[in-house]
C-alpha cells in the first residue's frame, strides 16, 4: 500500500514537472515569436511611453525595435506597423486577416459604428455601401457634374477671407484653417443635401454644425474606457454621454432633412416635374438591392449615419491638410514663389482656377503629395483588428490584436525617402508615386480593401482650395513671426492638426 502511494506521488510530481516544463517552453516560444516591445508598466503597459504625440513617439521605436512593434495599451494588445516594407507585406498578403476595425466606445453611440462605412464589419452591408460610393457617388462623371458647386463654395471662402482681412487690418493674420473648414462643410452640404450648412442665416444649419464639431471633439479624445473595457459602464470622462448628446442631435437634424427630401420626391413624382440634379442623398434613397443577400433598400438610420460620416471624413481632413501645406510654403518662400508662378502661367491673370487645369499643374500636385507625406491627416489610419491568429513577418499576432499602421512614420521611412523630414515637393516631379493605394510608402488614405473611398473627391478639393488660395492672395506671416520659428507641433484628435493654428496675412493679388 505504501509502495503504491509513493509510486502515485512520484508519478504525480513527475507529471506536474512535465506540465510546468511544457507550459514554460510554450510561453518562451510564444514570446520569441511575438514582435519586439519596449518595457512597460504593470496594469498601464506602454501608455506612459506614448506622450502627447503618439504617432511621433511610436515612430521613434523603429530605430531600436524594427518595423513591427508590440505595445500594451492598458489591457489592449496592439501592434504597430512602422515602415513601408511592413506595410507592403500587410496590404499585399494579410489585408483580409486584418479587415475588421477596432471599435471605440464613443463610436458605438446610437449604433453609429454599425451603419458606418469606415467601421462596419466586413460583410454584405459594408460591400453595399462601398459599391454605392465607388460606382455611383464618387465616380468621375458625378464629380465632374458637381464642379460648379465646389467653385461656388471656394469663391465664398475667398470672399470671407478678404472680408476678415479688411476688418482685422493689413498687419493682422487670419485663421486660414477656419475658413477652409467652413468652405469644406458647405461643399459637402451641397454635394450631400444641396444646401449650405455653414451659414449664419440658417439656425438649423448652425445647430448641425455645432453638433458635428462635438462629434469631432469627443471622438478624438483618448478614452480610458477603450483601454480598460470593464470601466466603460462608469464613463469616467463623460465622453460617451457627450457623444450620445451630440450624435443624437445631429441624427435628429439630418433625419429631418431626409424626411423632407422623401416628401419632396413624392410630390415631384406626383406632379411629374422636370429633372433636377441628383445629389448624394438622392443616390442613397434610390438604392435598390440586386443581390440575394443585399438589403432591398437602405434604412433611414443607415442613410442618416452615412450623411454624418461624410462630414466627419471630409471637413477636418481638408482644412488640416491645406493648413499644413500653406504653413510649409510660408517656411519655404522660394517654393511658394514657384507654385504661384506655375498658377499664374497656367490659369492666367484675373481668372479663377478651374478643376480642369489641375492636371496641368504638376508642382501644385507635388505640394499636395509632399504635404500628405509629412502630415498624414490620420497618422495611425483607422485601427484594424486581427480576425484570427496569424504569422506576420515571422511574428505571431494573436486574434483580436489591435493594429496601427503608422502612416506618419511610413512617410518618413529613410529607406524610401531621401531627406525624409524635409519639405521637398520636387521629389514628386516626374515620379509616379501617388497616394491612391498602390505605393505603400505613401498611404495617407490607407490601402487595400478598406482604403478611404473619398480619394477622388479629396484630390479635386485639396488642389482647388490650395490652388485658389495661392492664386488669389499673396501670403505673409505676421511681423513678429519668422518662418524658421513657426510652431510645427501637432495635436491629436480625429485628425491631427497644428497645435498652434496658422495665422497668415492675405493680400489680394492685383494683376
Amino acid at each position: 500500500m505504501e509502495f503504491n502511494l509513493t509510486l502515485y506521488l512520484v508519478s504525480f510530481i513527475t507529471l506536474l514537472f512535465i506540465i510546468v516544463f511544457i507550459h514554460r517552453k510554450k510561453a518562451a516560444t510564444t514570446r520569441k515569436r511575438q514582435p519586439p516591445a519596449p518595457p512597460g508598466w504593470p496594469v498601464f503597459g506602454n501608455l506612459f511611453n506614448l506622450g502627447t504625440m503618439p504617432h511621433r513617439t511610436v515612430a521613434g521605436l523603429a530605430t531600436r525595435y524594427g518595423p513591427v512593434v508590440r505595445l500594451k495599451l492598458g489591457s489592449v494588445n496592439t501592434v504597430a506597423i512602422l515602415t513601408a516594407k511592413a506595410a507592403t507585406e500587410l496590404f499585399k498578403n494579410h489585408d483580409l486577416t486584418f479587415m475588421e476595425r477596432t471599435i471605440t466606445e464613443t463610436s458605438k453611440s446610437h449604433d453609429y459604428d454599425k451603419s458606418s462605412l469606415a467601421l462596419a464589419p466586413y460583410g454584405m452591408y459594408w460591400r453595399v455601401l462601398r459599391k454605392i460610393c465607388t460606382v455611383e457617388m464618387l465616380v468621375a462623371k458625378r464629380i465632374n457634374e458637381s464642379s460648379i458647386v465646389r467653385r461656388q463654395c471656394v469663391d465664398k471662402m475667398l470672399d470671407w477671407i478678404e472680408t476678415e482681412s479688411n476688418s482685422a487690418g493689413p498687419e493682422s493674420g487670419v485663421h486660414v484653417a477656419k475658413f477652409v473648414f467652413l468652405a469644406s462643410f458647405n461643399l459637402l452640404g451641397n454635394l450631400m443635401l444641396s444646401r449650405n450648412l455653414a451659414n449664419p442665416d440658417s439656425k438649423l444649419g448652425s445647430e448641425f454644425f455645432d453638433a458635428m464639431l462635438g462629434l469631432m471633439e469627443w471622438g478624438g479624445h483618448p478614452n480610458i474606457s477603450d483601454l480598460y473595457p470593464w470601466l466603460k459602464r462608469f464613463d469616467l470622462q463623460g465622453l460617451r454621454r457627450k457623444m450620445d448628446r451630440d450624435v443624437g442631435k445631429a441624427i435628429d437634424i439630418a433625419k429631418g432633412w431626409v424626411d423632407e427630401r422623401v416628401e419632396k420626391r413624392l410630390n415631384e413624382a406626383a406632379q411629374r416635374g422636370g429633372e433636377r440634379r441628383k445629389d448624394f442623398l438622392d443616390v442613397l434613397l434610390d438604392y435598390e438591392g440586386t443581390g440575394k443577400d443585399e438589403p432591398e433598400k437602405l434604412s433611414e438610420k443607415d442613410i442618416t449615419i452615412f450623411i454624418l460620416e461624410i462630414f466627419l471624413a471630409g471637413s477636418e481632413t481638408t482644412s488640416s491638410t491645406v493648413e499644413w501645406a500653406l504653413t510649409e510654403l510660408l517656411r519655404c518662400p522660394e517654393k511658394m514663389v514657384r507654385a504661384k508662378d506655375e498658377l499664374a502661367s497656367v490659369v492666367g491673370p484675373n481668372k479663377k482656377l478651374d478643376e480642369s487645369l489641375i492636371d496641368s499643374l504638376p508642382y501644385l500636385q507635388a505640394i499636395i503629395k509632399e504635404t500628405l507625406r509629412l502630415h498624414a491627416p490620420i497618422p495611425f489610419l483607422v485601427p484594424r483588428k486581427a480576425l484570427h491568429d496569424t504569422n506576420f513577418m515571422g511574428y505571431h499576432i494573436p486574434k483580436d490584436t489591435q493594429l496601427f499602421v503608422n502612416a506618419w512614420a511610413i512617410g518618413r521611412d529613410p529607406e524610401c525617402w531621401e531627406n525624409p523630414n524635409s519639405f521637398e515637393p520636387e521629389r514628386f516631379l516626374g515620379s509616379k508615386v501617388d497616394y491612391k493605394g498602390q505605393h505603400f510608402e505613401l498611404i495617407p488614405f490607407g490601402a487595400g480593401r478598406r482604403m478611404c473611398v473619398g480619394v477622388p473627391l479629396a484630390q479635386r478639393v485639396l488642389h482647388l482650395v490650395l490652388g485658389s488660395l495661392l492664386h488669389e492672395f499673396d501670403w505673409e506671416l505676421e511681423a513678429h513671426v519668422k518662418p524658421e520659428a513657426l510652431d510645427m507641433r501637432d495635436k491629436m484628435g480625429i485628425v491631427v492638426r497644428k497645435l498652434e493654428p496658422l495665422k497668415a496675412i492675405p493680400k489680394k493679388v492685383k494683376y
